[in-house]
């Protein structure tokens, strides 16, 4: 089955242009979805369009906007799919940022961008390559699901991610929720010992090894009421460890994943052994004794 693109359309940076079809690179088949019943006969609950006191057909309904209390400007959904800006069709990329200096907060959907199969593969793995090369994400805005996005594209693998960003007056202020909290430094010590707690819990990412323990519980939930079984304990939960203060948590932290519970300290290396200096041998030979006069 050929694969359906989200968007189709063009990635413009300067005078160079390039095809490319978008998808949707998120999973949505791995969620469980769940209907409304109504329990007393456990028929499914319909939900039906109501406009005053009569049950209404969805052709019927259009969109609008209130502007003054119980006054709506009215848009038919066939002009809002004329309502065309540049973004629509084309995604020209305005500027290029360093990899780091988007902060998390802002990283909304990813997609995954590819060439449209009519002979762009080239000029593709160029853009692909470069960016890669240059550890720098492209930056542009696309009009995409009724509203015009704010995207950052970077290479992925043999092809290209764009990630939709959120804009600036979306994220709320942080002093409301940060400021609070003390300024105080850390003491010294316990600084160090979460430091070699991070130091050794530091591997290599991969997102594989991770799996989501309640849709498994969930599933198994699931599957013991259609079985007429009693669900089966996906995973024990771990009981909390109790300590006193956050100094005895690092520290049986530390102890749990092995060895001291000391920061690891830099090996010196050893002095090298010398050997004693040994004075050379004479070369001259040994004078005889004078012979006493007779």
């Amino acid at each position: 089955m050929a694969l359906r693109p989200y968007w189709s359309g063009t990635i413009r940076l300067s005078l160079v242009s390039l095809p490319v079809n978008m998808y949707a690179a998120l999973n949505r088949s791995k969620t469980i979805a769940f209907h409304e019943i109504y329990r007393p006969t456990g028929e499914r609950v319909h939900h039906e369009l109501v406009a005053g006191d009569k049950t209404i057909e969805r052709d019927d309904v259009i969109k609008g906007y209130e502007y003054e209390k119980g006054e709506y400007v009215l848009i038919e959904p066939y002009e809002l799919k004329e309502l065309k800006i540049p973004s629509s069709k084309t995604l020209d990329i305005v500027e290029f940022v360093n990899a780091d200096e988007i902060d998390d907060v802002y990283m909304e959907s990813p997609y995954f961008i590819a060439p449209d199969g009519k002979g762009n593969d080239a000029t593709f793995a160029v853009i692909r390559d470069a960016l890669r090369d240059s550890k720098k994400v492209g930056v542009g805005q696309l009009a995409i699901g009724g509203r015009e996005r704010l995207c950052a594209i970077k290479p992925c693998g043999s092809g290209l991610l764009l990630q939709t960003l959120r804009y600036e007056d979306e994220i709320r202020e942080t002093d409301p929720y940060f400021e609070g909290i003390r300024d105080k430094k850390p003491d010294s010590e316990e600084l160090d010992l979460a430091k070699e707690l991070i130091k050794r819990k530091t591997v290599k990412f991969d997102a594989g090894k991770f799996h989501d323990h309640y849709r498994e519980a969930l599933q198994e939930f699931i599957d013991a009421r259609v079985e007429h079984r009693e669900p089966r304990q996906v995973e024990e939960e771990r009981p909390t460890a109790k300590v006193v203060n956050l100094m005895d948590a690092l520290r049986q932290s530390l102890r749990e994943k092995g060895g001291s519970d000391a920061p690891a300290k830099a090996k010196t290396p050893a002095p090298k052994r010398t050997r004693k200096a040994t004075p050379p041998k004479s070369t001259e030979k040994a004078k005889a004794p004078a012979r006493k006069a007779s």
